[in-house]
């Protein structure tokens, strides 16, 4: 799988280097999401993906999506900003890949906007991320228990109650 996201266009390369040189080893882990990055810093997917072709689209995504997660670092990683982050460079990569974001029309809408949104701080902004992304991913998926900005400066907004 690692062997085709580097043959998959520039940001596969970039991302495939980076878990290289990191040493991140991707696995199966059943789990309530897709994907996930662990503290450890190797990524795990769910096995239903375990199935699809070694150069199948999404499951190459979803790495990197959670590639993009432990470059990151903690605090942006569990923030919405850089979840926000990681949903753009994902679907972005998807669309290089298939050409589209998603099959489903409604879905399509979706990261339609999500990907429009761009990427800053602001809160408004962020806001609607978190009501697209639980839109796209169910109610289920928890966004809107992370907060908005990284943590360092989620807690200087909280006392100043000025954006970043």
């Amino acid at each position: 799988m690692l062997i085709e996201l580097g043959r998959s266009g520039p940001q596969g390369q970039v991302t495939r280097k980076f878990l290289a040189e990191r040493r991140v080893k991707v696995s199966l882990c059943d789990q309530p999401t897709a994907a996930r990055w662990t503290l450890a810093g190797n990524i795990q997917l769910h096995p239903r993906y375990a199935s699809d072709a070694p150069d199948a689209p999404y499951p190459l995504s979803l790495i990197v999506h959670e590639a993009r997660h432990l470059q990151q670092g903690l605090f942006t990683a569990l923030s919405v900003y850089g979840e926000l982050e990681a949903w753009q460079i994902q679907f972005s990569f998807l669309k290089l890949l298939t050409g589209d974001y998603h099959s489903d029309p409604e879905k399509k809408l979706i990261l339609n906007e999500l990907i429009s949104l761009g990427l800053n701080k602001d809160r408004k902004l962020l806001s609607r991320a978190v009501t697209l992304m639980k839109a796209y991913a169910g109610n289920s998926y928890r966004v809107d228990m992370l907060p908005l900005y990284p943590l360092p400066e989620e807690n200087l907004f909280l006392i100043t109650r000025k954006e970043i």
